[in-house]
C-alpha cells in the first residue's frame, strides 16, 4: 500500500535530532509556548519591540550611552546589508537606528557567546561603513557608528555592566578618533539602583509585570500577553519554522545529489572495470585461438578452411596468420 504524505507537516529541529510536527493546531500550540519563553534577549522579539519605535530605542541608547539628550530619527528592525562583493557574506542588523545628528547605532542581542565574537564586531562596523558614503564625497563627511552587542552573559569577564571599545593610538594613549565605537554590554549584570541593571533586568523578564521601563513594558505585553500581538509572534514563529525547513530540504537535497552521484560513480567504475575485464577476457580469448591456429598452420595437415573452423576464427585472420607464418 502507497504511503500517504502529508502535506500539512512541518519539520522542528531540535537539540536531541529531528521532531516532526503536525500543523496547525500543535504549531499553534508550540508557538505559544515558544513566545512565553522569549525575552528581549532573543533577537526575534527584540527586533519586533523596538521596529519603528523611536521613543523605546532613545531610552535603549541613553542608557547605554549615557546620555539623557540622544534623539532618533529612524529606527528598523532586523534591517539586511547586503554584500556588494560576489560571494560576499551580508549581515542582518538586528536594530538599526540612526539619531539626529546622523550618527548610526547597530545593536545586536547574542545569547551564546561565540556570536559576540571581535571579528564579527569589526564586520559589522566596517558593513555599515560601507553605506556611509556616496560617490564624491570625503571620507572626514563620515558619520560616526556604533556597534552595540548586548550579551546574556559576561563576555568580557570583567563584572563590569559595559566594556567600551575604541581605537588609541599605542604610544601615547590619546584617542584615535576615527568615530568607530564597539560596547559590549553586560546581559547578566544586576544591580536594581544602576539604570544599566535595571534595563538588563527587563532584557531577562520573561513576563511584562516584571519589568521597570514601562515603555518596554507595553511592547513586551502586547507581542506575548494580547491575541493580535501572539498572531504577530506565531506567524513570525512559523517563517522561521517553515524557513529552517526550506533550508534543511536543501541540505537533505544536497546529501542526497552527492549520495546519488557518488553511488553514480560507483556504478560506473563498476561498469567501466567489468568492461576492461571482458575486454581483456576477450583479448586473452582470441591470443589463445591464434596460438591454435598457428600450430594447426605450422603442421601443414588441415586446410586454411578447416584450421579456421577448429579455432573459431574467421578465415580471414587464418589466412593471414599462414602469410606471416609462412614469410
Amino acid at each position: 500500500m502507497k504511503k500517504k504524505h502529508n502535506h500539512d507537516m512541518i519539520v522542528n529541529k531540535k537539540a536531541g535530532g529531528v521532531m516532526v510536527t503536525e500543523t496547525p493546531k500543535a504549531l499553534k500550540k508550540e508557538a505559544l509556548k515558544a513566545i512565553s519563553e522569549m525575552c528581549l534577549l532573543d533577537d526575534n522579539l527584540m527586533a519586533l519591540v523596538f521596529d519603528r519605535n523611536t521613543e523605546a530605542t532613545e531610552l535603549l541608547l541613553n542608557i547605554i550611552l549615557q546620555r539623557s539628550d540622544l534623539k532618533v530619527l529612524e529606527v528598523i528592525g532586523q534591517r539586511e546589508y547586503r554584500n556588494p562583493m560576489s560571494g560576499g557574506r551580508s549581515i542582518t542588523i538586528d536594530i538599526y537606528a540612526v539619531d539626529r545628528n546622523d550618527k548610526v547605532y547597530d545593536v545586536e542581542v547574542q545569547r551564546a557567546s561565540e556570536g559576540a565574537d571581535p571579528h564579527r564586531a569589526r564586520f559589522h562596523s566596517s558593513m555599515i561603513d560601507t553605506k556611509m558614503l556616496k560617490a564624491g564625497q570625503e571620507f572626514k563627511e563620515i558619520h560616526d557608528s556604533y556597534v552595540i552587542f548586548i550579551t546574556a552573559s559576561d563576555v568580557m569577564g570583567a563584572g563590569r555592566p559595559l566594556y567600551h571599545v575604541n581605537r588609541t593610538v599605542e604610544e601615547t594613549g590619546t584617542y584615535f578618533g576615527d568615530g568607530s565605537h564597539i560596547i559590549y554590554v553586560n546581559g547578566s549584570y544586576k544591580d536594581d539602583s544602576d539604570p544599566v541593571g535595571r534595563l538588563m533586568h527587563d532584557f531577562r523578564c520573561l513576563s511584562s509585570v516584571d519589568m521597570f521601563y514601562p515603555i518596554l513594558a507595553r511592547q513586551v505585553e502586547f507581542f506575548k500577553e494580547t491575541e493580535g500581538g501572539q498572531k504577530v509572534m506565531s506567524q513570525l514563529f512559523e517563517d522561521l519554522v517553515e524557513k529552517w525547513g526550506e533550508v534543511r530540504a536543501k541540505e537533505i537535497a544536497e546529501v542526497m545529489a552527492q549520495e546519488m552521484a557518488e553511488e553514480m560513480a560507483e556504478e560506473m567504475a563498476e561498469e567501466m572495470a567489468q568492461e576492461m575485464a571482458e575486454e581483456r577476457a576477450e583479448e586473452r580469448a582470441l591470443e589463445e585461438k591464434k596460438a591454435s591456429a598457428r600450430r594447426l598452420i605450422a603442421r601443414g595437415k588441415l586446410t586454411l578452411e578447416e584450421i579456421a573452423e577448429d579455432s573459431d576464427l574467421p578465415i580471414e585472420v587464418v589466412r593471414d596468420l599462414a602469410v606471416l607464418q609462412l614469410a
